[in-house]
């Protein structure tokens, strides 16, 4: 009793690290991408048909789409590797991620096309394009499905890091200071001096410009108000309608100064303010 106890635990232990490797993830993905060959093989043409009088199993379509789907997979993973690192780590929206699927998508056109007709050339039968853009089709629906179950889990991470764990690091002459956007409120220039807003009212001067800022820091939560302020959206606490199609804005922080104490939006970036918002 005593030693099964720990063995099970141990079993366990290593099942769930496992599980939860890089190489598991691979595991699922290769079974389903057998699976997915299997049907798609099995739908491309007649004589391929379970329920036909002349039924054959399609080895050589098979073996094509395994290498196709081992090639898919990895021009998934190195476009979202791109993406990662040029967009997703600073932004992370829908249309984006819908970009890396439709630009996987090419990618795999460009491949499948030219290797679905070698593949003819080679087993001796004879090319029929209806067939090969019957699989094409096939191919992006599916890879389409595939690709977003496949990387949804990871665009979401990255979007909660975007939205809750990214820092900033803050410059300041000798100093550095590492701030979570959740404890800035604001960024605003003055007398060619940009300043940074924190929860507790308190500001700590940078060496940034307030257009580098806007190229460092996460647009989803941070908005260019106008030349002078970049503000947090979750600092925003009240939306006032004023003259000339114009808003007013107050932040949740009090501070004594009268760039911050009304921020106007003007009405050319009311529209741009409100989508951001919303």
């Amino acid at each position: 009793m005593s030693t099964t106890q720990p063995t099970n635990n141990s079993i366990k232990t290593v099942w769930h690290s496992f599980a939860g490797s890089a190489t598991w993830r691979w595991f699922q993905k290769a079974i389903v991408l057998i699976l997915f060959s299997l049907v798609v093989n099995h739908l491309a043409a007649s004589d391929n048909f379970l329920d036909g009088t002349s039924y054959r199993f399609p080895i050589v379509g098979f073996l094509f789409t395994i290498i196709l789907s081992t090639l898919v997979g990895i021009i998934a993973h190195l476009n979202f590797k791109f993406y990662k690192k040029k967009y997703f780590a600073k932004k992370v929206e829908i249309a984006t991620a819908l970009r890396f699927i439709a630009s996987t998508l090419g990618y795999i056109t460009i491949i499948y096309i030219p290797a679905a007709i070698i593949a003819e050339i080679i087993s001796g039968g004879q090319i029929e394009f209806y067939y090969i853009l019957i699989g094409l089709l096939i191919t992006l629906l599916v890879c389409s499905i595939l690709i977003g179950l496949w990387y949804a889990q990871d665009i979401y991470n990255l979007y909660k890091l975007s939205i809750k764990g990214t820092e900033i690091t803050i410059d300041s002459g000798a100093k550095m200071t590492k701030l979570t956007y959740e404890n800035i409120v604001c960024f605003y220039s003055e007398n060619k001096i940009v300043y940074t807003v924190k929860n507790d009212g308190t500001t700590i001067n940078t060496d940034f410009t307030l257009n580098e800022l806007e190229e460092k820091i996460n647009d989803q939560l941070f908005f260019r108000a106008n030349r002078q302020i970049i503000i947090h959206k979750d600092a925003v606490d009240q939306i006032e309608k004023i003259e000339n199609g114009k808003l007013r804005i107050r932040l949740k922080v009090s501070i004594e100064h009268s760039m911050i104490d009304e921020i106007n939006i003007s009405r050319y970036k009311r529209k741009a303010f409100v989508n951001w918002f919303q």
